[in-house]
């Protein structure tokens, strides 16, 4: 059994407490929060853009903690599950690593790449696995796109477009704020900006227009530019009408089919304006059968990942540092790109 210690009674820590409860292998025996209401189970005042609504909860069982030092103490933690604001992420990191724990934390992986590589070095250092919560490839839809692109399963991958676009989320503290959270750039599209870096590589450069807001970028378009001719875009950001709280969807071009999927919520309604359908070099459209679409879902299938390879002592392919590293990189070149109205290299 893997012993989990959870930092930060938001509503991702709730989403992966919630996740664990459902995990065979793993369990949360720790927990820590600043906030004395919460860690005393009264959850009711979390929020998020989907899942269940916080409510009371029982966590008799769990050793609970303000402060994080303390809990790192705990011999019987084996991985700290990191969902703290993004500022917190390295130093709670670095800390959980040099007290000889794992760690799994939250995306985006820090805000800065210095930050980043202090919390490489001190994985270095520790002999311990350091993963990031990208958990975009674990959507069934994403999931079956990176299956394929894996397996060359129609061919050479040529192309695609990625879109995330939600309203401006009122309810999120700091939300603009490039010292806590990174705006829209590091708190949305970096979800495809890894998704990106792990399907098509690394690109050369980046070229991207866009609206700022203040210090960060709010609305933005990105070309990503390789040393062959596929053509990779992305489309992200904030829009102020709060009519479609999100979106999402994906075009990606293989030689021998395309991939076609659009979601959004629309009025407090999900609307599936394209289910994942697949077009093939004969004409057809296929609809290939998908696991649950909850997103609460795709979490457990990323802890369950966590776990295999904590059990396993091995890294994974798709929650690596370096991966993380990367898509901060790329959200950063296009954020400078935005600003000086220039192509920048990578």
């Amino acid at each position: 059994m893997i012993n989990v210690g959870l930092v930060g009674l938001g509503f991702m820590g709730m989403i992966h407490h919630l996740n664990y409860n459902r995990l065979r292998g793993a369990r949360v025996v720790a927990m820590c929060e600043k906030d004395k209401k919460r860690l005393a189970g009264d959850w009711r005042g979390i929020q998020g853009n989907f899942g269940p609504a916080g409510k009371m909860m029982d966590l008799s069982g769990v050793e609970c903690y303000t402060e994080l030092d303390e809990m790192l103490a705990n011999d019987k933690i084996d991985v700290v599950d990191i969902c703290l604001p993004p500022s917190f992420h390295a130093d709670a990191t670095v800390a959980a690593l040099k007290a000889g724990k794992h760690v799994f934390c939250e995306k985006p992986m820090s805000l800065t790449t210095r930050d980043a590589k202090r919390m490489m070095t001190a994985r270095e250092k520790s002999g311990k696995l350091l993963m990031i919560g990208h958990v975009l490839p674990f959507f069934p839809e994403y999931n079956f796109a990176y299956k394929a692109i894996e397996r060359g399963k129609y061919g050479k991958l040529l192309g695609g477009h990625f879109k995330r676009i939600i309203s401006d989320p009122t309810w999120l503290k700091d939300f603009y704020n490039p010292e806590r959270v990174g705006g829209p750039m590091l708190d949305l599209h970096i979800h495809d900006a890894h998704f990106i870096r792990l399907a098509f590589g690394m690109p050369k450069a980046v070229a991207s227009v866009g609206r700022m807001r203040g210090e960060v970028a709010e609305l933005f378009n990105s070309q990503f530019h390789y040393d062959d001719d596929r053509m990779v875009t992305a489309a992200s950001g904030v829009i102020n009408q709060q009519g479609r709280p999100f979106s999402h969807g994906f075009e990606i071009y293989f030689e021998k089919a395309t991939l076609l999927f659009d979601f959004s919520v629309v009025g407090g309604e999900p609307v599936l304006s394209m289910p994942l359908t697949v077009l093939d070099a004969r004409g057809k459209a296929k609809q290939p059968k998908l696991g649950s679409g909850d997103p609460v879902d795709a979490f457990k299938s990323e802890l369950s990942e966590v776990a295999s390879c904590i059990k396993a002592g091995r890294e994974s392919e798709i929650l690596g540092a370096e991966l993380a590293r990367d898509a901060l990189v790329l959200c950063q070149k296009q954020e400078q790109s935005i600003k000086t109205r220039r192509t920048v290299k990578v």
